[in-house]
């Protein structure tokens, strides 16, 4: 046999076994998908979602003639979101991932209502794939609220354009340039009470950056029955508080920019608080160069969060990170979904975006950005709250977890690009 007639035989086998793999693969990848989101499914049912955690009560702090106050637990926020709303005289801006059809949300949807009703100018936007099981009936607005529905269906999405197929990930509210709000949390009972979550409330002339990150949206999206938005410029700078917008129609991703280069900084500490935790490996590098210089980086996630298939892809990453000298922390017993950090009792982040790719080069999504050492302060006694409703991971208990957990997790990381 020659040797063209022995590549002419290898050529179509070869083509075959590589065909034959990728196909199982992908079969191997779907039956551990299958088996990890069944078993959820069963625990969900015999554990009902959420539970108790400690508590830290809103306290303000003053950071550039603006008074921030943290919240993290959801029917404090509400009660001052509401009230916010109920004393609103001139506009109200509103904008949110997930709206449910359940008590929190109804009373949102009237208290909006009744504001328009009485001659406030009451601007809403919602993200339709969020609000996808949500009854129809419940997105109907009245005419005197101006609604911004985004859109279910993207031209990007079949492409894989990222620029034509992120989703509406942000969380704000805007009463009349004198109460912002953003942050984790989304509008609906379950995150009353059942949910760790952190939002901030900002007043003063820092609420600038909220309403100008609603008015650039709104402007940007808005159909031709809607009104355009006038573009205000700010009345006052000050560095110590600003937005990090991503924008993926104009590829601008500086929540992403903002983390590293507060990582490539730290001296002492870095401290993450997530609820889906899918690092790109920029990211991780810079962690591990903290951990390596000696900084102590703790991300503090949920044990079990409400998506299965992103807990399984995370643990993909702890094996690194806890080599790596960074500390995991797994929340207890509920719901943490914060998407905040703090870094040297210098540098603090709050807002909506999580670390994974939808995020952080997927999503519109917002995060402001302050500079202050009480805020920070503050952010580290709501970690340290948080911690003792958490367990520390070691590098000796995750490598004694179980081979079929480890072959799980092997074929469920490439799925992170999906997250």
């Amino acid at each position: 046999m020659t040797l063209r007639s022995v590549h002419g035989w290898l050529r179509p086998r070869i083509r075959q076994a590589v065909k034959w793999g990728v196909i199982g693969l992908g079969a191997a990848q779907l039956v551990a998908a299958a088996t990890v989101w069944g078993v959820d499914t069963l625990r969900k049912r015999r554990e009902p979602a959420g539970g108790e955690f400690p508590r830290t009560d809103p306290v303000a702090v003053d950071v550039a003639d603006s008074e921030l106050t943290v919240y993290t637990y959801g029917e404090d926020l509400y009660e001052a979101m509401l009230t916010a709303i109920r004393e609103a005289q001139e506009y109200v801006f509103f904008e949110t991932y997930i709206w449910k059809d359940d008590e929190v949300g109804r009373r949102f949807k009237h208290e909006l209502i009744a504001a328009a009703e009485r001659g406030v100018a009451v601007y809403v936007s919602f993200d339709s794939f969020g609000n996808l099981v949500v009854p129809w009936s419940f997105k109907r607005f009245p005419d005197s609220v101006h609604t911004l529905k985004f859109p279910l269906w993207r031209p990007g999405l079949l492409t894989l354009n990222m620029r034509k197929s992120g989703r509406n990930h942000r969380k704000i509210l805007v009463v009349d340039g004198r109460y912002g709000f953003v942050g984790g949390y989304n509008i609906g009972s379950l995150y009353a009470t059942k949910w760790r979550d952190t939002h901030l409330r900002v007043q003063g002339p820092a609420v600038w950056e909220l309403d100008n990150a609603f008015v650039d949206f709104w402007n940007a999206h808005r159909k031709a029955h809607h009104p355009e938005l006038e573009d205000r410029g700010a009345r006052s700078w000050d560095s110590r508080i600003q937005a990090a917008r991503n924008s993926p129609s104009s590829l601008l991703f500086p929540v992403r920019g903002a983390y590293i280069n507060a990582m490539d900084r730290a001296r002492h500490h870095v401290y993450i608080t997530q609820g889906y935790f899918i690092p790109d490996t920029e990211f991780l590098d810079a962690m591990l160069a903290a951990a390596r210089r000696g900084v102590d980086v703790r991300v503090l996630i949920p044990e079990v969060s409400n998506h299965v298939l992103a807990d399984w892809v995370a643990r993909s990453f702890y094996e690194r990170l806890l080599r790596g000298g960074v500390s995991i922390w797994l929340y207890q017993s509920a719901m943490v979904h914060a998407k905040t950090a703090t870094v040297d009792g210098r540098w603090t982040t709050i807002g909506t975006t999580n670390i994974d790719r939808m995020s952080m080069v997927g999503n519109f999504e917002i995060n402001l950005e302050i500079y202050d050492r009480d805020l920070a302060a503050r952010m580290e006694e709501i970690f340290a709250t948080d911690l003792t409703n958490a367990r520390q991971l070691t590098l000796e208990e995750w490598l004694d977890r179980p081979v079929i957990a480890r072959v799980g997790e092997a074929l469920l990381h490439p799925l992170r690009w999906l997250f």
